[in-house]
């Protein structure tokens, strides 16, 4: 144990500069992936018209990459339990970054290519997220966990900034095929990753791989040439997905926010750029500019969360995300149409709804990873990718299915569709509310688990005995 002579414990140690840089590249990976996810909502604004769209086909085009999403985290969870975070993360951001810059090159009228290529830019950020997201929460010393890996998705929104910032400005310089081209940025991260991260020690030695588990801790914390604590690990057999659903409450908590906040949130910033420019009758790059302070309102949003779950936990903010995405959403359906002097209310009510239902995913993100033992948490974070493809899905998908499918995207189509498509944005927050309030746990504090409780009991790094390294 920590506490025997000579011997310390790894997660009470000091980080290294090899962590700092991990956890940057994380945050960064993330900045450019959720850009590559969202630049297609003002890609969709110009081409709509450009192409003679109907509501079908853009919703196709804006929820493909939720389906992607679906299958990739049914893939990755898997994967990223069974072969390791890191070759999932690279991988994952790879798939993300070539199928997002292609877009550039599809020929005019291309819609179904277009779709296609979404597909795997969902795909692999799900595959990303289901690797990237348990490395964060493996990595972080407990003392500090939940302040960390809330911060590292504070960046995040920043994907959205720089998707509203640049759509603004180079959609009129280089045109829709030289926005969609930026999409090419994250295979540099994915060599960057491949270079600095290490695997996940918790992950390591929750497969008995002990060596090689001290090894990446001599290269995530300072522990110099002393001896530190590590599990000793009794015999376990392989965790498998109906695992996941011997703990009914956490199943359940996971898929309803998930899905929740997800329908919210993509169905806001997909559709968004598209409702205002048709509402105000202005162009796509100046839909954008007004998006802008949407997407400064999330950042905002995200670094206050993650304060706030460091003070008071995840479940709090759980419902605060929820409740409040249901009030603000409501309030911008009520209010679509009205201004005051010549600004918007639905832009207002958007912009106070991101500091929730945008902000709120900073505390989100983490949370399966924490609420679910090392051993399934790649598959956890994979069941919360897939309730958030369905999101991706439900989201877009609302706005066509009560407007009408087979309607062209025109200003009067949108605006008779708004009121009851943010109605139901606005009960997707309700549900993450409820679900915080009636099913919600605490992480905060708390050691992440090796094992489900079901297959050797709770087994902590700091429950378990020691070892001392070799």
């Amino acid at each position: 144990m920590a506490d025997q002579p000579g011997v310390v414990s790894f997660d009470e140690a000091p980080v290294t500069m090899r962590y700092r840089l991990s956890v940057i590249l994380f945050a960064s990976t993330g900045v450019i992936d959720f850009f590559d996810f969202f630049v297609v909502g003002f890609l969709v604004s110009v081409l709509a018209p450009k192409w003679h769209l109907t509501f079908g086909q853009t919703s196709i085009m804006l929820m493909s990459a939720g389906i992607g999403a679906m299958l990739g985290a049914l893939a990755s969870g898997f994967l990223a339990d069974r072969f390791g975070r890191k070759p999932l993360a690279v991988v994952g951001v790879l798939i993300c970054g070539l199928s997002s810059g292609a877009i550039a090159l599809i020929p005019d009228d291309g819609w179904i290519l277009f779709a296609g290529l979404r597909f795997f830019v969902g795909f692999g950020l799900a595959g990303g997220a289901a690797a990237g997201v348990p490395a964060i929460v493996e990595f972080a010393p407990t003392r500090h966990r939940t302040l960390i890996t809330s911060l590292v998705g504070v960046p995040v929104a920043f994907g959205v900034l720089s998707a509203s910032i640049t759509a603004s400005y180079l959609l009129p310089m280089v045109g829709w095929r030289g926005l969609a081209a930026v999409g090419f940025l994250p295979i540099m991260l994915a060599v960057l990753t491949a270079v600095v991260m290490p695997e996940s020690p918790r992950w390591l030695i929750s497969k008995g791989r002990v060596r090689e588990a001290q090894v990446s801790i001599r290269k995530l914390y300072r522990v110099g040439d002393q001896t530190f604590a590590l599990p000793t690990l009794p015999a376990a057999s392989p965790a498998r997905f109906a695992d996941l659903l011997t703990e009914q409450r956490r199943f359940w908590l996971t898929v309803l926010t998930w899905f929740g906040a997800s329908t919210a949130n993509y169905g806001v910033f997909l559709w968004g750029p598209t409702i205002v420019a048709l509402l105000l009758g202005v162009a796509p790059q100046d839909a954008a500019k007004m998006f802008i302070l949407v997407s400064l309102a999330g950042v905002l949003g995200r670094t206050g969360f993650a304060f706030l779950a460091h003070r008071v936990g995840r479940k709090p903010c759980g419902q605060l995300m929820g409740y409040g995405t249901a009030i603000s959403l409501g309030l911008a359906a009520s209010f679509h149409s009205d201004f005051v002097g010549s600004v918007p209310l639905f832009l207002v009510f958007l912009m106070v709804g991101a500091l929730l239902f945008d902000g709120g995913f900073s505390s989100l993100a983490p949370y399966p990873a924490e609420i679910f033992p090392v051993q399934l948490s790649g598959r956890a974070v994979g069941l919360a990718q897939l309730a958030n493809g369905i999101g991706k899905i439900a989201g877009p998908l609302c706005l066509a299915l009560i407007a009408g499918s087979d309607n062209p995207v025109l200003p009067h189509a949108t605006a008779s569709a708004v009121l009851p498509a943010f109605i139901f944005l606005a009960g997707s927050g309700l549900l993450v509310g409820l679900a915080f309030t009636f099913l919600g746990v605490e992480p905060h504090g708390r050691p992440v688990s090796l094992f489900g409780g079901n297959r050797i009991g709770k087994a902590t790094l700091e429950q378990a005995t020691a070892e001392t390294a070799a």
